[in-house]
Order: structure tokens, then sequence, then C-alpha cells
């Protein structure tokens, strides 16, 4: 897999105001992150491991340090630049699903392409490719409120992948799914991960994920205690 940066950070720190003081969320973050990457952020609630994927996402900035995200460096960039890198190249997945009730599995999963303006005909294809890649081809027309928890994250999965992002964000993707359903989420993902090498970065203290992670990054009071490689991960898709 070829070594192109995806992520490239130094000396990140994030400062969030609380009543006359400061609490620092991230001190002196250093990281790169390559092409095809199958990463976690690993650390306890409050480790900042949330903060740094938003700023790694542009919903957030540094308060010191130099972020670049795909070959843009997001210190430079507008509010508008930002939504729009987010938007062509990036996938977001949360806990929370975030899926439009009265929207189909299909509308829902179209969404992002209506937003970049592919065209119906192009849509109508990438739509039904990233349904069956999650396997809810007999589900398509069905509502969130029709759906198990499984099936709403792996649509809210094939939405932040049908425009094919070099880069997924996820947090904490497993945490309101059963274990069967957390192995099947994170299977889906690796092989994803494998044949478009998109990147990937959870942020997450779920065992069922780390068993897939092929590097891991440990947070510990907002800065990285550990780097590791995995080279074969426990659970191989």
């Amino acid at each position: 897999m070829e070594n192109t940066a995806v992520i490239t950070i130094n000396n990140l720190v994030k400062r969030f105001p609380v009543g006359g003081d400061f609490f620092t969320a991230l001190k002196n973050i250093d990281l790169t992150l390559n092409k095809g990457e199958f990463t976690g952020l690993i650390g306890p609630s409050g480790s900042g491991k949330t903060t740094l994927l938003n700023i790694i996402g542009g919903l957030d900035s540094p308060t010191e340090g130099r972020v670049s995200v795909l070959g843009q460096a997001l210190n430079d960039t507008s509010h508008g630049e930002r939504a729009r890198l987010r938007r062509k190249h990036m996938g977001f997945i949360f806990q929370s699903y975030n899926l439009l009730p009265v929207y189909t599995v299909f509308e829902n999963v179209e969404l992002p392409l209506i937003l970049n303006k592919v065209d119906s005909q192009k849509r109508e294809e990438k739509v039904n490719q990233a349904i069956e890649w999650v396997g809810l081809s007999n589900k398509r027309d069905s509502r969130p409120a029709m759906l198990s928890g499984g099936e709403c994250q792996r649509t809210a999965i094939a939405r932040a992948i049908v425009h094919q992002p070099a880069l997924v964000l996820a947090d904490e993707p497993t945490a309101n799914l059963d274990a069967e359903n957390s192995h099947h989420i994170m299977k889906i993902l690796s092989n994803l991960n494998q044949e478009m090498s998109t990147s990937f970065i959870f942020a997450t203290h779920d065992e069922k994920i780390m068993a897939y992670l092929r590097r891991i990054i440990h947070l510990e009071d907002g800065q990285i205690t550990e780097d590791e490689k995995i080279e074969n991960p426990k659970a191989s898709a």
C-alpha cells in the first residue's frame, strides 16, 4: 500500500474556555496517517479522542499547531472550504446513526450525492452499490423506524461511503450495537478499507473494534501515550 500521507498533524494543542480559565483537551499532538490505514484512537472518556477526530474532520479548529488533511492545510481554509472538503472527500459515521426518519434507506444514502450534484442516473447506480455493500438491498424502500439498530448503522455506513471518500471518520460506531452486529459492521468496514483503500479512523474504547484495527493510537489526558502497529489483527475480515 502506498505511503501517501492523508493526515499530518504537528504540535497540535486544543484548549476550551471554562469559566475564566481554560481546559487543555489536546497537548502537543504529532501524528501522520497514510492512505489506506485502518486506525483507532483509543482512550477513556475525556482523553481527547473525539476532539481530535473533530479537528481532523474540520468540525473544530486547533488552538495551536498545524493540521493538514487530504492535502489541505485546515488552518488556512475557510468554513466553506472545510465544508466542501468534508462533502466531497470524507465520510462520517456516528453512534446515533443521524438518519432522516421520513426518508427511506435509499433516500438517506442518496443525500451526499445530491449535495455533490451527481446526476440522477449515476446516483441510482452508486446508491444501489453502497446498499449492496452493506447487505441491505432488500431494505432499500424501508424507513429507519422499520429497521433494527444494526440495519440503521449499516444504512449510515452506506451513506458515509456512497461517494467513495478518501477518508472515513467513525466516532463510537458500534456503541449502540450488540456483539454480533458490531462484528458484522466491522467486517463490512474492514472489507471496504481493503477494496477501496479508503482510510478509516475510529474513536472508540470498544474492544470489539480494536480486534480489527491495524494501528492503535492510545490517548490519555490529551496526549498520545503509545502508537502501536498491528501486523495481524485478531479479527481479520
